[in-house]
């Protein structure tokens, strides 16, 4: 009997005071800057990063316009093996182009009429492989 007196005794003492429900303290969010709002707005895509814009000075190296001198050389070139029958004047136009493609078609590239590396090497122009440097005269003594 003893144990049903601990039994009674818990359920006849007085029941614990009820917990106050948590009050929740409103959230005030501060006005965002106008390099915020659009960071923001633009990373919430959902499983991606976010895209980094391209700097206008990114690492690559850009191939660089000729020059009107290199036109002229590159004319010269052409003129020299009968593809260009105009005079080299230093401006890329159309009968350069035209003499490039021709160039370009003899030698089994694709006929573009752009200055390409592999045309540049055809009319001697661009770098010389390896073994076919020109031995340099000893100087006299």
């Amino acid at each position: 009997m003893i144990v049903c007196g601990i039994f009674a005794a818990l359920f006849a003492a007085d029941p614990p005071p009820a917990r106050k429900p948590a009050v929740k303290k409103p959230v005030v969010k501060k006005a965002a800057s106008p390099k915020t709002a659009t960071k923001t707005a633009t990373t919430k895509k959902k499983g991606k990063a976010p895209a980094r814009p391209v700097a206008s000075n990114s690492w690559r190296p850009r191939q660089l316009s000729p020059t009107p001198d290199r036109y002229k050389e590159i004319q010269q070139a052409l003129a020299s093996k009968g593809y260009l029958k105009s005079e080299p004047s230093g401006v890329w136009d159309a009968d350069s182009t035209e003499a490039m493609k021709q160039f370009q078609t003899d030698r089994n590239l694709t006929p573009t009429g752009k200055i390409t590396a592999p045309a540049l090497i055809g009319l001697g122009l661009g770098p010389k492989p390896e073994g076919s440097e020109t031995p340099v005269a000893a100087p006299p003594q």
